[in-house]
């Protein structure tokens, strides 16, 4: 099996809809992300939040900046996602609020502080409700518009794939390939770096999980249940095991619950009968088995997310398009759909939250 991700290896929801072509990240305002918090600082509380503005700046960076410039020791430091630099993305972090007479010291070009707030919580990864994306595409075909509302209304009926995009396997594609050899040789202990080797592990997670989805899609699975599927709620996030699935079919196709799949480890809640046998496959393909992650807590992944506040704008030949997704998702893999060509991002650095590996 190949080990490095590929696009090709995740099948298209619209693949018999003609896309707009493009290109993306042409000008760094063409690329906008703006976080939608899980909830607004409360006015009171330890902590002080920070609502920023980067340009050409990941999170890290800017939390380095942090640590450099106001003295705010790293684990300090909050962040509820991951951002990439090739865009203007807004977010917010959260330092003690001890820190925010130094505020001014702050200087860094790209970087706007927008907003100031307290709270008693420090910002976790995970403490967000999704992202706003707004997208520029350039040199689209002539018939853009109404080929990318066409696939954008399936996707609104039918969900997006939750697949994970080439942010999550770094530069080259090939991190998933470095998961697999400490999971093989059971290396998670040891002088090297845990974090990296999580990180490591979690690419390997994030490439089952897509060759899973591509199973349920390549099987006529996407948008049906399973008996034995653990399907989640796609309002409240509750999840549950199907036990009758032409029960629960009726709930699937309306977009109100989807199946999960695994990402693996010792803690991960059990599909069961054909769902089971499912997720067995997929290891089996790879060469390797539950057993092998037992370093990792593992969750379930929902197959597929609701697309929401979907809009196109046109532009001369180009177009933007705007939508929302919940936390975890990717946004190059709604721009493929629309546009029908490989869709990369430059940067290691990924939207986080919402999958605890």
């Amino acid at each position: 099996m190949d080990f490095t991700f590929s696009w090709d290896s995740l099948p298209l929801v619209t693949a018999d809809l003609p896309g707009t072509g493009g290109r993306i990240r042409a000008e760094l305002e063409d690329f906008q992300v703006t976080e939608r918090p899980a909830y607004p600082p409360s006015g009171e509380g330890e902590h002080l939040y920070l609502w920023l503005e980067k340009r050409g700046h990941t999170t890290k960076f800017v939390m380095d900046a942090l640590r450099d410039q106001l003295g705010v020791k790293p684990k300090d430091i909050g962040v509820a996602g991951l951002k990439d630099r090739h865009a203007v993305t807004r977010q917010w972090m959260s330092v003690p609020r001890k820190f925010e007479s130094r505020l001014s010291a702050l200087d860094l070009p790209g970087l706007t502080l927008l907003e100031t707030g307290l709270h008693t919580n420090k910002l976790g990864i995970g403490h967000l409700r999704g992202n706003t994306f707004r997208l520029r595409v350039r040199d689209a075909a002539p018939e853009a518009l109404p080929r990318a509302g066409g696939i954008i209304e399936r996707l609104e009926r039918l969900g997006v794939p939750n697949g994970f995009g080439p942010q999550r396997f770094g530069r080259d594609g090939t991190n998933a390939v470095r998961g697999l050899e400490l999971v093989r040789d059971g290396r998670m202990r040891g002088p090297e770096s845990i974090p990296l080797k999580r990180f490591l592990i979690g690419s390997l997670q994030s490439l089952l999980f897509n060759h899973y989805l591509a199973l349920r899609l390549e099987r006529g699975l996407y948008g049906a249940l399973l008996e034995g599927d653990v399907a989640k709620k796609h309002e409240t996030g509750g999840m549950f095991t199907v036990e009758d699935a032409a029960l629960e079919s009726p709930r699937a196709a309306a977009l109100e619950v989807s199946a999960t799949g695994p990402l693996y480890g010792k803690k991960v809640m059990p599909a069961r009968g054909p769902s089971r046998a499912l997720e067995d496959e997929v290891l089996a393909a790879y060469g390797l088995t539950w057993e092998g992650f037992k370093d990792r807590k593992g969750s379930r992944r929902i197959t597929r997310v609701v697309l929401d506040a979907a809009r196109l704008q046109p532009t001369d030949d180009d177009y933007w398009i705007e939508f929302e997704l919940p936390k975890g998702s990717f946004a190059t893999v709604v721009l493929r759909e629309v546009m029908k060509v490989e869709v990369d991002a430059a940067d290691e650095e990924v939207e986080a939250g919402g999958d605890e590996g």
